[in-house]
Order: C-alpha cells, then structure tokens, then sequence
C-alpha cells in the first residue's frame, strides 16, 4: 500500500476529488485550507493580504496498482493548470488498521 499526499491550488479542489471519484478511490483525509509555496516556481499559497490564496491537500491511502493510476491521472491534471500549483509525495505503508 501507499500513502498520496496530494497538494494543490484551491481551485484544483474539485478536479482533485473528481480524480479520486474516477478511480474508485473512496477513503481520504482532506485539509480545505493549508499553506505554503512551490519549491522551484511555486508562488507562496499563505491566504495574506499579500499572497491571498490557499492550498488544500488530500491524503489517501491506497493499493500500489491504484497509486500509479492517480499519480498519472495528477500528472495529466497539472499539465493543464501549472499555474495552480500541484505536488504530490508518496510513501510506502508498511500496516494498517
């Protein structure tokens, strides 16, 4: 199994969801407003008068089959809306309860 963390423009939100829908990717945690910036081009996401958008970010847990079909389905996602800004980290579950 793996863990996706997924984070992304506030925009994206929705496109992020309808992602997990397709793939039959049910369980997730989702934090609607976090912060920070892209580590080479990212503009910051800090919701301040300066910089006033937001991220949001998923975690899903999921099979290894599963995981490789989101990462490309995010991959095709981000190259229609760089500007969003999207990353996401995967990590290797070793149990679950």
């Amino acid at each position: 199994m793996k863990a996706i963390l997924i984070t992304y423009g506030q925009s994206l939100g929705q496109p992020v969801e309808n992602l997990l829908d397709s793939l039959g990717i049910r369980g997730f945690t989702r934090w609607t407003e976090t912060f920070g910036r892209g580590s080479d081009r990212g503009e910051p996401h800090y919701g301040t008068h300066a910089w006033p958008s937001k991220n949001g970010t998923v975690l899903a847990v999921v099979g290894d089959d599963s995981a490789e079909a989101l990462l490309d389905a995010l991959r095709r996602l981000n190259s229609q809306a760089e500007q969003q800004g999207l990353s996401a980290f995967v990590w290797h579950v070793e149990a679950s309860l």
